[in-house]
């Protein structure tokens, strides 16, 4: 079987205006360095059902995003998270990728799967869009997961630099899902302290101080890998930010592009024995294009390895 790339036709439609970090160079940047290994395989985002958003986000919600969506020029949702013309089209298809994965998974058309898509989507919580998140994609396929395939467990790791707040925020309640994040701590957006745990101890936060390196990193990783394997997941989806690297200029974190592969390595050995290996990735942060194309890569090599 084989690593399913998953892109959107329209990531390049959501403009976030001029010199704004999360724009359509990053998703180019990934797809770019990834078209170099011919080994992968390509699928687009397809149309899905949208009241599968109505499980993730109120109907509220969901109707005043769909109502900001302007004929022309840009509207704030809140200080740095924008919308263009081009917006509703690109987060339905981010939306639309991580079904599309989860569906090829399933039907056992790929192994696993990234999606390399924008815009992203943690920061979004049930009734709110902050942080460049709109729709909180990963937490869609959660939900997904439990209501289409009715799976009982579902982990979401989410090693993005920034705390998860939006996952959190849905899933905090709902013991079927364990949520996991490393990131940079104290830091944007304010929460995931380690004594947030979930209604049912189903979250764990893993709060790192600005300069953890990459031997404290994976010493923390392994946390993550004890939790996995208390609650043993059925299916594993990644929230993949690639902004803890070094040279990303919105934190404070020092990994490198090799890390990224060693993070990926280390629980998909868990998942090979544990959950039949069903993984999707969808892409976070990242903002230097050189460290984010280097360590999506480093991901993805991991995955086609695990898919072989």
């Amino acid at each position: 079987m084989n690593t399913a790339i998953v892109i959107s036709e329209t990531s390049s439609s959501h403009n976030t205006g001029l010199g704004h970090p999360e724009n359509a160079d990053r998703v180019d940047a990934v797809i770019k360095n990834l078209k170099k290994n011919k080994k992968l395989l390509w699928k687009k985002s397809t149309n899905f059902d949208k009241n599968i958003l109505n499980i993730t986000h109120s109907s509220e919600y969901i109707k005043n995003v769909n109502d900001s969506f302007p004929k022309n020029g840009l509207i704030f949702l809140d200080g740095d998270t924008i919308v263009s013309p081009g917006s509703k089209d690109a987060t339905a298809d981010a939306v639309g990728s991580i079904i599309t994965a989860i569906d090829g998974v399933e039907k056992k058309e790929f192994k696993n799967a990234f999606c390399a898509v924008r815009p992203p989507g943690h920061h979004a919580e049930k009734n709110k869009a902050m942080g460049f998140c709109i729709y909180n994609n990963v937490a869609v396929g959660a939900n997904y997961l439990l209501n289409h395939y009715n799976y009982k467990k579902v982990a979401i790791i989410d090693f993005d630099v920034h705390h998860g707040n939006g996952t959190q925020d849905i899933f905090y309640d709902n013991e079927k899902v364990l949520y996991i994040s490393t990131h940079q701590y104290p830091y944007y957006p304010g929460s995931g302290n380690n004594s947030e745990k979930g209604k049912y101890n189903n979250i764990l936060n893993i709060p790192l101080p600005a300069g953890t390196d990459s031997i404290q990193y994976m010493d923390a990783y392994e946390h993550v890998l004890k939790k996995l394997k208390s609650f043993k997941p059925e299916f594993i989806l990644f929230s993949a930010g690639f902004d803890a690297h070094k040279d990303d200029p919105l934190a404070q974190l020092q990994l490198t592009s090799n890390d990224f592969y060693e993070i990926t390595k280390r629980t998909l050995d868990y998942a090979k024995n544990h959950c039949e290996g069903k993984v999707v990735s969808i892409l976070e942060g990242g903002y230097d294009l050189n460290a984010l194309a280097d360590s999506a890569a480093q991901h993805v090599k991991a995955l086609l390895e695990f898919a072989k």
